[in-house]
Formats: C-alpha cells, structure tokens, sequence
C-alpha cells in the first residue's frame, strides 16, 4: 500500500518518555499513536487496534491487532503480551491494561516500522571500544512457540534455545509463568 510506505517514511515517533530507574528514554502506544494520527488525516488512512484475550488456564496473552486502511486496502500487524494477573503492586485491570499497552505499542512498530533499539547516540563508544551486535529479539511467535514446547515438555531444550535471543522483561514474565504453572 503506497499510502502506508508515505506514512512510515515520514513518521517520526520521538523517545519522549524516561525510566528513571534504568536512565533511558522511550516511546510508549500514546507516543506513536500521537505523531501518526497527522500523518493519517493527510493520506485519508484510518488505524484501528483491537485487542484480544488468548491462552490457558496457566498462562493468558493479550493479543494487539493494529489495522490501517485506505478504504480500499487493509493492513494488519499483530503483537503478543503475557499477562501477569498477580503482579506486585497492580490490581487484575492494571495487569491487563500494561500487556495491553505493550502489546499495542508493538503492533504500530510493526506496522510503521518503528525500530526500538537504542538510539546510535546512546551506542556510540567513539572508538573506544568495539560494540558487538546484540542478540536478535525473540519475536512473538517464537514466544508462542516457546511456550507451547514448554508446556510439552521440552523445557530445557527451550531455555537453552532462548539464551541465544534477546527476551524482553515481558516475554521472560511470560516464561516464567508457563514453567511455574508446570
């Protein structure tokens, strides 16, 4: 769709957020959808995210499906999140709005391209030391998959597998979740 190549061509989502805990900065669901929706109105595109409750009684994932369209031609991105119905310090509605919001933010990368490595600034070592390319990321399929061999009983094989991927916070919460409930 030629509309959706103008739009991730000229999209430019700024890192606007802070994690104080960690010092890095980065871009949350409201961050994309608030410099996307310009860009929407002057190529006549509507984007829709629906989300969607999937898995088992051991472990629930939040699927995000981020839907463009022109009228004539559709597009759709989908992301997974795990749910953590007891995490500290959130009640059962927080739990499944965070997975709902990452799972959503993942969906627009996808969809418009947005890569959320960090910034060359913050990798730059001026030539002081070599930078080494960092472990591929596990995609949600993978995570998926992962999870479901896991639950056949394939565990150590999965875990040995995995350390060769860069796993998000979420996705290891997700993991982690599945062996427990084994």
């Amino acid at each position: 769709m030629d509309k959706l190549l103008l739009i991730q061509s000229e999209l430019k989502a700024p890192k606007s957020q802070f994690n104080s805990f960690g010092k890095y900065k980065y871009r949350n669901c409201e961050d994309i959808l608030e410099a996307v929706k310009p860009l929407l109105l002057k190529h006549k595109c509507t984007l829709t995210i629906s989300d969607k409750v999937t898995g088992n009684e051991h472990l629930m994932i939040i699927e995000a499906n981020a839907t463009i369209t022109d009228g004539t031609n559709t597009i759709s991105v989908t992301a997974h999140a795990g749910i953590d119905t007891n995490r500290k310090g959130m009640d059962i509605a927080q739990s499944f709005g965070a997975s709902s919001s990452y799972a959503r933010k993942y969906a627009l990368n996808g969809l418009f391209l947005i890569d959320d490595t960090k910034d060359a600034d913050a990798t730059n070592t001026h030539g002081k030391e070599e930078v080494k390319d960092p472990k591929p990321a596990l995609t949600s399929d993978q995570l998926k998959n992962a999870i479901k061999s896991i639950q056949g009983g394939k565990k150590e094989a999965v875990l040995k597998q995995l350390e060769n991927f860069y796993v998000s916070p979420e996705q290891l919460q997700a993991i982690n979740l599945t062996v427990k409930n084994l």
